[in-house]
């Protein structure tokens, strides 16, 4: 698989990453299979695979410790990311960034893994009782005692709202140069893909003018870009989709011109190739500091979703995919 490098240590990584949190965390059924959830981190390192996201809040703990038992065997073939900075109580989920919690949580997500050392450590959320710079200086501690390779910062902005690309992530923005003050950020993470695209408008650009690597969540829209999924079809109460927008039957139906797009495109390049393959080789199309991590714990889709490092969309491919139909449905 094509290596891409992440920030201005050049740490590299396989093109397309694994998003782990739906093996314990968020979808259905997440926390029963976790035998398949092990073959499919196997599967994604034998294909190049090798950035695997994670976060000590996904079960919590429980994602961590699944990969512990991969990475028991094969740290040398992986690269970690995993993240700290949210707690997970029994009604809600709230931030911690105070130094000591950061240090005590760093210690705790390298036993789990099973590591002595953790590639990329990203603030998950930033606390608003303690300032920013106090929470990265302590993770920046970590990278000086040698259990931290590289820093990241998760962006949230308002997804799906009215507000144009340029606008959603200005808080973000502000962030990374208050953090890049105190020590470099490698990576930020937020959501781009075909059916989020917004920051294509200014948190892409700024993160590639300053040699910053760029993690796409989501990558394939919560599983609607694949195909797989038909307007109405029921989750589970614990599935975040539950809860989409975009996921009730009226939008999934409305968002399908979007699928087909992808499917027609897909045709171009062989019977062979999937709608999920080319909303990949979308994101990968918007720099080379990108990497998308769609998330899966399924050996199937991992196959499929390395596969897509491979295709080469053509200007044409590319200009269509931005000519269709902007989806409809947000969290506002």
């Amino acid at each position: 698989m094509e290596r891409r490098t992440i920030g201005a240590a050049a740490l590299a990584v396989g093109a397309v990453g694994l998003g782990c949190m739906p093996m314990s965390w968020a979808y259905n059924g997440s926390r029963q299979r976790g035998d398949e959830s092990l073959r499919a981190v196997h599967r994604a390192l034998d294909l190049g695979s090798t950035l695997l996201d994670t976060a000590d809040m996904y079960g919590p703990f429980t994602n961590e410790l699944l990969l512990g038992r991969v990475l028991k065997e094969r740290r040398q073939d992986a690269f970690v990311s995993t993240k700290v900075g949210l707690l997970v109580g029994e009604q809600h989920i709230v931030a911690n960034g105070r130094p000591g919690y950061v240090r005590r949580a760093c210690d705790a997500s390298l036993r789990r893994l099973q590591t002595d050392v953790i590639d990329l450590y990203q603030l998950h959320r930033a606390d608003p009782e303690v300032p920013v710079e106090e929470t990265w200086g302590a993770m920046a501690e970590l990278v000086q005692a040698g259990k931290v390779r590289s820093l990241g910062l998760c962006a949230m902005g308002a997804r799906g709202g009215r507000r144009s690309g340029a606008r959603l992530y200005d808080a973000t923005i502000r962030q990374l140069q208050r953090v890049q003050q105190v020590f470099p950020v490698s990576a930020v993470q937020a959501e781009l893909s075909v059916w989020s695209p917004e920051a294509t408008e200014a948190l892409l650009p700024w993160c590639e003018a300053r040699g910053i690597g760029f993690l796409a969540a989501m990558p394939l829209g919560n599983g609607f870009l694949t195909g797989t999924l038909t307007p109405g079809q029921g989750f589970e109460p614990d599935d975040v989709r539950a809860r989409h927008p975009r996921f009730t039957a009226e939008m999934m139906a409305a968002n399908q011109p979007i699928v087909v797009g992808l499917r027609r495109v897909a045709r171009r390049h062989g019977v062979d190739v999937t709608p999920a393959q080319v909303a990949l080789a979308w994101v990968l199309a918007q720099g080379r500091h990108v990497v998308p991590v769609p998330g899966t714990k399924q050996e199937r889709w991992v196959t499929e979703n390395a596969r897509a490092a491979a295709l080469r969309p053509t200007a044409q491919d590319l200009a269509e995919v931005a000519e269709l139909p902007r989806a409809q449905g947000s969290w506002e």
